[in-house]
């Protein structure tokens, strides 16, 4: 998934222009938070479901999986509606401003169509991972992947048809995952077979749904808020070719931070459905595991971003401006990424184990409590910098914190 971000990045930058690239990181927010609806949904239901599971209580688990369809519907449903009535509203609230709103609008319009069939596929990803089945869900995410860039290269390079071309890739590549997703369930790999009245809201199930997953979508509502004041934040202070800037190193993150998210994600059921057999023992060396491999993917992507930036960059474009300023700018951003793994097994952990109010408060202490008033501040002390040097200092400070609890909590309650 996160190649696919990369490399459909590339595309667009070299077949479109440098200002598509600034056109989608302006999309991104708005469908971006629709999508964070079915993967929150999805995640906390999928806790639901691993600790029933684990517990044998297989009535609870069908009935939490038909109750997150119906509500991953009517959610993502009502909010398509709304983003497409106040389009004019929310592209310029977001960044897209100047010669950017345009090819904004257009990339807006197409995908907003697939987000609530990309919300369903985030949904059921989660629960094919609750189920135990992380190679079915590896593929659900290979597919839109694949497909994206398939299609991007046909509609773009080959049709070309620009900005519609690109959104349209991504649309249908949502769609082609979606229909796996409903195969699988449809199949008789998934023991999950729910009927018509598993679909009836279940008002208990909701509320301990609603709680865990709304960590989830504090987490991207919080992430669409950094959008939102960075791309404004920087086309004041640099114009369109910041908002480039920070396109390019926000892919770029997105590279790093996926992976270590997909070890986050492996971790959540194994923790949940550990936790639900009281197998404490197993949960402890899920935590360190999960840890490990997190961090030391990031420490991968930190020396490969240190040591050829320029040379990432010029992969994305050939706009003199952009060339100059982003790779200082991706090392300022980058520099506390090893240490990440921690804050995000850590906030997890308590996610899994369904404790809802310290999960969402280690989630946000990362962009909500730390990076976003850093971002308001430091630009005023420092221009430009101050925007860059607000990444490291806010993922080191929400490590901090998160780790304290991390080993506060298994101590106390995992001995």
């Amino acid at each position: 998934m996160s190649l696919n971000i990369l490399v459909d990045t590339i595309f667009v930058g070299n077949w479109i222009g440098s200002i598509a690239i600034a056109a989608i990181n302006v999309v991104l927010p708005v469908s971006f938070f629709i999508a964070a609806l079915g993967m929150a949904i999805g995640i906390g239901g999928s806790s639901i479901i691993s600790r029933a599971l684990g517990a044998n209580d297989k009535s609870k688990a069908l009935k939490t999986f038909g109750n997150q369809i119906t509500i991953t519907l009517l959610l993502t449903i009502s909010m398509v509606i709304l983003g497409l009535v106040f389009i004019n509203q929310l592209i310029p609230a977001f960044g897209g401003k100047g010669d950017i709103f345009e090819p904004a609008k257009i990339y807006y319009r197409i995908v907003l169509y697939g987000v609530p069939v990309l919300a369903l596929c985030m949904m059921g990803n989660n629960v094919i991972r609750a189920e135990g089945k992380p190679k079915f869900a590896m593929i659900a995410m290979i597919i839109p992947s694949l497909g994206n860039l398939i299609l991007d290269y046909l509609l773009i390079n080959i049709l070309d048809m620009g900005m519609e071309g690109a959104a349209w890739a991504t649309t249908a590549s949502y769609i082609c995952c979606f229909f796996y997703v409903l195969w699988y369930f449809l199949s008789d790999n998934s023991e999950l077979k729910i009927d018509i009245s598993h679909f009836g809201l279940d008002w208990p199930i909701l509320k301990e749904m609603s709680a865990l997953g709304f960590v989830t979508l504090a987490r991207q509502a919080v992430v669409s808020l950094t959008y939102l004041l960075m791309n404004n934040i920087l086309f004041e202070l640099g114009g369109e070719a910041s908002v480039t800037v920070y396109a390019i190193i926000g892919r770029m993150l997105m590279f790093a931070l996926f992976p270590v998210l997909g070890v986050t994600q492996g971790f959540l059921p194994i923790a949940g459905y550990n936790y639900g057999a009281q197998n404490y023992d197993r949960v402890r060396q899920s935590i360190k595991l999960a840890i490990y491999y997190a961090c030391g993917v990031a420490v991968l992507i930190f020396i490969a971003i240190m040591a050829f930036p320029e040379a990432i960059v010029s992969v994305f474009t050939q706009d003199e401006a952009v060339l100059h300023d982003t790779p200082w700018a991706m090392r300022w951003v980058f520099a506390a990424i090893p240490i990440i793994g921690i804050q995000l097994i850590g906030s997890a952990y308590y996610q899994a184990i369904g404790k809802a109010t310290p999960a969402l408060l280690l989630t946000l202490t990362r962009q909500g409590f730390f990076f976003i008033p850093l971002v308001l501040i430091l630009p005023n002390y420092f221009g430009e910098l101050g925007v860059w040097i607000s990444f490291p200092i806010a993922d080191t400070l929400s490590t901090i914190v998160t780790a304290y609890f991390l080993w506060r909590e298994t101590r106390l309650k995992l001995d």
